[in-house]
C-alpha cells in the first residue's frame, strides 16, 4: 500500500489534530476504546480493503475481486460511498479515504473512536481472543501465506484448492457463535461406529478375543442404537468443527471415501477459524454500527467537534448513512440506543419525583409539573455554555464541583502553556475539556433535548407502580426542586455502557424494544399475501415487530443448520437438520449447498427440513374471501449422493425436532457466556 504520497501525506497532516483531539473527547465521555492507527489511502486501496474485510492481506480466492468489483460500482453508480472501514484489532486499524472532505473525515475518526470501544468491551468480541492479545491481522496475513503455499505447490491442483475454499465458504456461518472456537471443537461427540472399529483394529486384539467381547453382530446392534439415540441427544451447531473432525474425500480412483489430504484439513481449520472471528461483528451489527452513530452524533453535533463551516457537509453524510433504505444497522441501532437513554433518564427522574412528599403513582401525572421539571433538569449555564470568555463562571463554582476538570481550568486561567498540543487548550474549540464525565453527561442530558420533550411525561401508571412498589423512603424530599438536584445525569450513559458489555443484536432487540419504540419511531411488519400476490402492511405491534427482526439476525439472519447424525441410517451418511422456523428454505440453494457439502464429506449427505404447501383450491377461496390461505407443512429429507438429488418423506420424530412450536430467543448473554 502506497503509504506515503504526497497526497496521502497532506492530509494525514491535516488529521493529526482531530485524531487527537476524537480520542481524548471519547475517553472524557466515558468510552474505553482499543488504540487506533489511522491511514490514508485512496480510491482503490479503500475498495481493496473492504473487499478483504477491512485487512490488507487475506487468501488468495475470487470471492474478493467479485466484493471489490460490486463496492466499486456501488460507489460509481451513486449507490453507497465508503467513508471508512475499521477492523476488530488491538490496535485497531482505521483506514480513511483521501478524496473525503475534513468534515467527513472527523465524522468518521469519531465514528471510528466508538466502533474501537465496542472491539474492546463488547463479551461476544472477547470470546474469540480471550485472555491473550488479539492481533487478527498477523493471524490473517498467516492464513493467506499457508493458503498461497498450498495454491503453489505444484503436487496440489490450484482449482482443487479453490473448490476446496468454495465447499467451506458455502457453509461458513454453520458454527456456533455463542460458544468460544475451543468449546465449539471440544464439545461432546458421539464415537461413529467406523471410528470404533479402527480403534479396535490399533489395539492388536487377537481374533478370538475380539470375536469373544467385540463380535460383528454386537457392532452392528451397537451402530443401530447409536443411529437411534442420535434422534435423542443435542444436535451439533458447529457443523465445520463436525466436518472438520469426522469429513472425507470421494477418491474417483477406489470408488470410495477416504481420508482428507492434510492441506485440506488445514484450509478447513484456518477458515473455521476465520469465521469466529468474524462471528461477533456479524452478531452486533446493529449494536455496534448504532453505537458509532450514537456518539459520532453526540461528538461531532452536539459537542461541536465539527466546525461550522463544516457543519451542513456534516448534516448531510449522517443524514445519507442514516437515511439508507431498507433494515438500516446505522439507524435502527441508534435510535434504540437513544430510546435506551431516553428511558433509563425517565426512570432516574420518576425514582426521584416519587420520593417527593404528596406524590405518588396513582397521582403522579396530575401533580408533577412537567414544564417546570424540565427547566430544573437543564444544564447549569456555567456547564451549557463554555466559551474563552465565559471561563469565570465556570471557575465561580465550588471548588469541589465533580462537573470541572479543575486542573484543566486551572491551566487555562493560569496561562500555563509550555508548547504541548495536549497542554495548549483552545477552549471555543474544545469546551469539552473543562469539564468532567459528570459534567458532560449534564450538559449532554437526553431528557432536556428538545426532540425528547414530552417524553418524561408519557411514562405509563405500571412502570410508575413498579418503581413504587419496593420503595420504602418515599417521602425523602419536600420540594420537585430538591428531587431534581438528586437526579443522577450518568444514568442513561451508565446503563448503555452495561448493555454494550453483555448482548448482542438478538438479546438487544429482544430487550429493549418495546410497543413505545415501535409507535414512536414508526415500524411495522409486512407480509406478501398469497392470496393477491402484492406486499401489504401486516403489523404495527410490538410483538410482532420483534419477532420479524430477531428472524433476520438469528444465526446471522441465516437459516440455522445443525448436524443430528454422522452415520444416517448406519451407512456413514451425513443427517443435517433445519431448525424450522416458520420461514422456507430456498430448496435450489439448499440443494446448491448440499453439492458442496458432499466435497467436504465424501459420503452422501442429507437435510431435514419442513416445506409449505398451497392447495390452488385453498388459494382460490383465501383470494375471493380476502384472506391467506393455510399451508401445509410437511417434513421432506433431501439426500444428495455425489451424482442425484432424492428426496423422501420426513420420519415423523425427526420433524417434531426441527419444527418450532415457539420461537425461543434467550435474553440472558450471561448464560450462554458461562
Amino acid at each position: 500500500m502506497r503509504r506515503f504520497r504526497h497526497t496521502a501525506q497532506k492530509v494525514a497532516g491535516e488529521l493529526e489534530e482531530p485524531v487527537r483531539e476524537a480520542g481524548n473527547l471519547a475517553r472524557k465521555l466515558g468510552l474505553e476504546p482499543y488504540p487506533v492507527n489511522y491511514w490514508v489511502v485512496d480510491y482503490d486501496e479503500m475498495n481493496q480493503l473492504i473487499a478483504y474485510g477491512g485487512f490488507q492481506r487475506r487468501y488468495p480466492h475470487w470471492r474478493w475481486g467479485m466484493t471489490y468489483d460490486r463496492q466499486q460500482k456501488q460507489d460509481q453508480f451513486g449507490m453507497g460511498k465508503a467513508f471508512e472501514i475499521v477492523n476488530n484489532d488491538n490496535p485497531s486499524h482505521a483506514f480513511l479515504q483521501e478524496s473525503n472532505s475534513l468534515a467527513d473525515q472527523k465524522a468518521v475518526i469519531t465514528h471510528v473512536e466508538a466502533h474501537a470501544d465496542f472491539f474492546s468491551n463488547n463479551e461476544w468480541f472477547g470470546m474469540f481472543a480471550g485472555d491473550t492479545d488479539l492481533d487478527a491481522a498477523a493471524m490473517l496475513e498467516r492464513h493467506g501465506e499457508s493458503i498461497q503455499k498450498y495454491m503453489d505447490d505444484p503436487d496440489i491442483d490450484r482449482e482443487e484448492v479453490e473448490r476446496f475454499i468454495d465447499a467451506v465458504l458455502c457453509i461458513e456461518d454453520n458454527i456456533d457463535q455463542h460458544r468460544t472456537i475451543t468449546d465449539a471443537a471440544t464439545g461432546r461427540e458421539r464415537v461413529q461406529p467406523e471410528d470404533l472399529r479402527k480403534r479396535l483394529d490399533d489395539m492388536n486384539i487377537s481374533d478370538d478375543v475380539r470375536n469373544q467381547v467385540f463380535d460383528e453382530e454386537w457392532l452392528d446392534e451397537l451402530a443401530e442404537a447409536e443411529a437411534e439415540a442420535a434422534k435423542l441427544d443435542a444436535p451439533r451447531r458447529d457443523v465445520l468443527a463436525f466436518v472438520q473432525a469426522h469429513g472425507m474425500r470421494y477418491d474417483e480412483e477406489k470408488g470410495k471415501a477416504v481420508e482428507m489430504e492434510s492441506w485440506q484439513r488445514d484450509v478447513l481449520d484456518i477458515l473455521r477459524t476465520e469465521s469466529y472471528y468474524f462471528a461477533a461483528q456479524k452478531m452486533t451489527k446493529v449494536m455496534n454500527e448504532g453505537w458509532a452513530a450514537y456518539w459520532e452524533s453526540l461528538m461531532m453535533g452536539e459537542e461541536r467537534f465539527a466546525g461550522t463551516d463544516e457543519f451542513v457537509t456534516y448534516a448531510d453524510h449522517q443524514s445519507r448513512v442514516l437515511g439508507s433504505p431498507g433494515l438500516n444497522p446505522y439507524k435502527l441501532g441508534k435510535e434504540l440506543w437513544e430510546y435506551i437513554e431516553n428511558t433509563t433518564n425517565r426512570r432516574e427522574v420518576a425514582d426521584k419525583l416519587l420520593r417527593v412528599k404528596g406524590v405518588s403513582w396513582r397521582n403522579f401525572h396530575d401533580v408533577v409539573d412537567f414544564e417546570t421539571v424540565q427547566q430544573l433538569l437543564k444544564p447549569d449555564p456555567a456547564i451549557d455554555r463554555i466559551r474563552s470568555d465565559t471561563v469565570d463562571e465556570l471557575a465561580s463554582l465550588p471548588a469541589d464541583d465533580p462537573r470541572v476538570d479543575w486542573e484543566v481550568l486551572d491551566r487555562v486561567l493560569s496561562g500555563d502553556d509550555e508548547g504541548d498540543a495536549d497542554a495548549d487548550v483552545d477552549v471555543d474549540a474544545y469546551p469539552w475539556k473543562l469539564l468532567t464525565y459528570e459534567g458532560l453527561a449534564e450538559r449532554h442530558f437526553s431528557l432536556v433535548k428538545p426532540q425528547n420533550r414530552g417524553f418524561l411525561g408519557r411514562i405509563r401508571r405500571s412502570e410508575l407502580e413498579r418503581l413504587s412498589r419496593y420503595m420504602f423512603d418515599d417521602e425523602v424530599y419536600d420540594t420537585v426542586e430538591q428531587a431534581v438536584a438528586d437526579v443522577d445525569r450518568t444514568a442513561g450513559w451508565d446503563r448503555m455502557r452495561e448493555i454494550r458489555e453483555s448482548h448482542n443484536d438478538v438479546t438487544f432487540i429482544d430487550a429493549f424494544l418495546t410497543q413505545e419504540f415501535v409507535e414512536s419511531n414508526h415500524y411495522f411488519t409486512y407480509e406478501f399475501t398469497q392470496a393477491t400476490g402484492e406486499y401489504r402492511v401486516a403489523s404495527v405491534d410490538y410483538e410482532d415487530v420483534k419477532k420479524k427482526l430477531l428472524l433476520q439476525f438469528t444465526n446471522f439472519g441465516k437459516p440455522t443448520i445443525v448436524v443430528f447424525d454422522g452415520n444416517y441410517a448406519n451407512r456413514g451418511e451425513l443427517l443435517l437438520g433445519h431448525q424450522y422456523n416458520g420461514i422456507m428454505l430456498d430448496i435450489a440453494q439448499a440443494r446448491g449447498v448440499l453439492e458442496r457439502l458432499y466435497d467436504l464429506w465424501g459420503r452422501p449427505v442429507n437435510l431435514a427440513t419442513i416445506v409449505k404447501e398451497y392447495d390452488e383450491h385453498d388459494v382460490e377461496v383465501a383470494r375471493r374471501r380476502n384472506r391467506e390461505p393455510t399451508p401445509t407443512e410437511t417434513g421432506k429429507r433431501i439426500r444428495y449422493d455425489g451424482e442425484a438429488f432424492e428426496t423422501y418423506e420426513l420420519d415423523e420424530e425427526i420433524a417434531d425436532r426441527i419444527r418450532a412450536t415457539d420461537v425461543d430467543y434467550d435474553t440472558k448473554p450471561e448464560e450462554w457466556l458461562s
